[in-house]
Formats: structure tokens, C-alpha cells, sequence
């Protein structure tokens, strides 16, 4: 198993760093060249800047049995295509059971941008609670993982 962010502008890489760390996984962080990231404990992969380069790398190394951390619902839904689990920075598990509805709503968000009708507003400031929520799911995805490993 190892463990995969993509991590251009993700608040959650060091929280998800100290529990990988903890249970002995490999991380790799995947960020394009606009972002400069350092880690002692991850493998940093910087990708060429491109509409998708980092999404395309990330999801070309993650495997079966790999755990994928990102904001993004088109590499969730790839990512759990390929049979690896997939985290939200929010702590929502991304499960074949929730991916299309949320594909969905992304679609009607864009479009809804698109047409100039609508003002979406952003994400609220990330709270201390919503760390804990992240890594307590994040921790509870890791032990389930372990578990079908084992199996």
C-alpha cells in the first residue's frame, strides 16, 4: 500500500504525512511546478505544469490497494476505478456509492459558472475541527486498508 496526495495546495499534507509515518506507508506528493514542496518523510514528485499533468501522474502510479488524497472528484473517481480508496480533504470517503452524484454536481457547478447567472461562493476558512474530522477518517480509511491487506 502506499499512499498518494496530490498535493498542489492541499492543507491536509501534514496531517496525512504523520499518520502514514505512523503505520509505516509510503507517501509520494505530487505537486506541478508552481508549488515548491519539501518533506522528510515523503518522496516529492514535481510535474511539468499542464492542465492535468499532476492528476494524469498521480493516477498512473497509484494502484489496487492504494489510498489517494485529493480535492479533485474526476481523479477520485479514477482512483477508485483502478480499485485504490480515495479521501477528500474534508475527510469524505470517496465510495462508488457517492462518486457520480458528486460528478454531477460538479458538472451543474460549472455550467452554472459558466452561464454568469450564478456567483459561487468559495470554502470557508479551514477550522482545527476540520483537521481532526480529516485525520480521524483518514486514520479509520488506513486501518480498514490494512485490514483488506491482510485478508
Amino acid at each position: 500500500m502506499a499512499i498518494y496526495i496530490d498535493a498542489d495546495a492541499c492543507p491536509v499534507t501534514r496531517i496525512a504525512e504523520d499518520i502514514a509515518r505512523k503505520h509505516g506507508i509510503p507517501v509520494t506528493l505530487l505537486c506541478d511546478t508552481n508549488h515548491q514542496l519539501t518533506s522528510d518523510y515523503s518522496t516529492v514528485k514535481v510535474i511539468g505544469a499542464g492542465a492535468d499533468a499532476v492528476d494524469i501522474a498521480l493516477i498512473n502510479l497509484c494502484r489496487r490497494g492504494d489510498i489517494v488524497v485529493t480535492q479533485d472528484y474526476g481523479v477520485a473517481a479514477l482512483a477508485l476505478g483502478k480499485g485504490a480508496k480515495a479521501i477528500h480533504q474534508s475527510g469524505r470517503w470517496y465510495t462508488d456509492d457517492n462518486i457520480d452524484v458528486l460528478l454531477m454536481e460538479r458538472h451543474l457547478a460549472k455550467k452554472a459558472r459558466r452561464s454568469g447567472k450564478h456567483h459561487v461562493k468559495g470554502s470557508a476558512k479551514r477550522t482545527e475541527e476540520d483537521d481532526k474530522r480529516f485525520a480521524e477518517r483518514f486514520e479509520r480509511m488506513i486501518t480498514q486498508a490494512e485490514g483488506e491487506a491482510n485478508e
